[in-house]
């Protein structure tokens, strides 16, 4: 094993600090590296030609014959992917299909073509076996507890885990892993560049237009009794910097979210310039709808200023093109903040009406 390790060619990944991909003669070792458990990995796949003799003394993984025909998608942003690389024929079984927002499964799951296989975290397995997936594609969470039946089936499971990146760029770059498992290796790594270069036009773009005073910006809104701000280290936090912005939380050394009371937000954003916020509604929004949810927003400077943008993840594809496509997003935020500046119109948010 260790002579085969040495005869590798690593693949030179950009910005993943979670991804590494080994070439070796007759397979690939792709390992995801343990995001909440440092130095430790969590999976290990070795990805063999299909068309190929297995190869002997094979390294410990998850065996995956490339390309994949036949995969179970438990994500919206997975499905999206797959079909903008035209593989969405190769979707068997979904689960959760109602927050997949992509009309393709969406009509191929209504014909019978696509299974339903019920609620994410609690699988119908049986459907799942049914339709003989070559992998399951999920997303990992820290402290699940495992996947329970589905580690019983002999399928390998695919740990999407590029959302515990450190960056947008990093996390976009995982599409060249699932270029592999799918045989699209040179269109990812095509796409990858657009969006790389992409990206950094953009930030280069605005660093040279930059206010002397950079515009002040806080995310999203009350959940009940407890306002999710993105950490400091989370992608969405370094967007904010990447586009011109000034971020309260920037100090903050978490990549997840904070859950803080609205008082907390208030003191320490409450006098931003701009408020971007999510949400999901089948219509669009108004001013007053967002002041019935919480009396505590009009003290909010963004409010008082007329500066709050909204966007609705029902009517737009946020959450499905903005993983791999994180300049789509950025240049939102570039253009709210400098709206002198820059007049194109916006991809997802819009400006909160009266």
């Amino acid at each position: 094993m260790n002579r085969l390790q040495e005869d590798g060619d690593t693949l030179h990944l950009k910005y993943s600090t979670l991804l590494s991909i080994v070439r070796y003669d007759g397979y690939t070792v792709a390992d995801i590296k343990n995001p909440w458990n440092e130095g430790k990995v969590l999976h290990s796949y070795i990805l063999v030609p299909r068309d190929a003799e297995m190869p002997k003394n094979l390294p410990h993984g998850s065996i995956i014959r490339t390309p994949v025909q036949r995969a179970a998608v438990f994500t919206t942003v997975h499905c999206s992917l797959l079909t903008s690389l035209g593989h969405g024929d190769n979707i068997v079984a979904v689960a959760d299909l109602k927050y997949i927002k992509v009309p393709y499964v969406q009509q191929q799951a209504t014909a019978g073509r696509i299974a339903d296989c019920g609620n994410g975290l609690n699988p119908v397995v049986e459907k799942i076996i049914d339709v003989k997936p070559e992998v399951i594609m999920l997303s990992p969470f820290e402290n699940s507890g495992g996947y329970g039946k589905l580690e019983d089936i002999d399928i390998p499971l695919v740990e999407c885990a590029e959302y515990m990146e450190n960056s947008p760029l990093a996390r976009a770059e995982w599409m060249k892993f699932y270029g592999m498992l799918y045989g699209e290796e040179q269109k990812t790594d095509s796409l990858f560049a657009v969006v790389d270069s992409s990206y950094n036009k953009l930030k280069e773009d605005v660093r040279g237009k930059m206010e002397e005073v950079k515009p002040s910006v806080i995310l999203d809104k009350m959940v009940g009794s407890v306002w999710y701000v993105p950490g400091g280290q989370s992608t969405i936090g370094q967007m904010i910097r990447d586009a011109g912005g000034d971020y309260p939380w920037a100090d903050d050394e978490h990549s997840g979210s904070l859950a803080l009371p609205f008082e907390a937000v208030l003191e320490k954003g409450g006098e931003t310039d701009v408020w971007l916020y999510r949400y999901s509604s089948d219509h669009e929004t108004n001013g007053r709808e967002l002041l019935a949810e919480h009396r505590g927003y009009d003290q909010l400077r963004a409010w008082q200023q007329h500066e709050v943008y909204a966007c609705n993840v029902e009517q737009t594809l946020f959450y499905e093109e903005t993983p791999f496509r994180p300049d789509y997003l950025l240049a939102d935020f570039i253009r709210i903040m400098y709206p002198n500046k820059y007049n194109e119109p916006l991809r997802y948010y819009r400006k909160l009406n009266e």
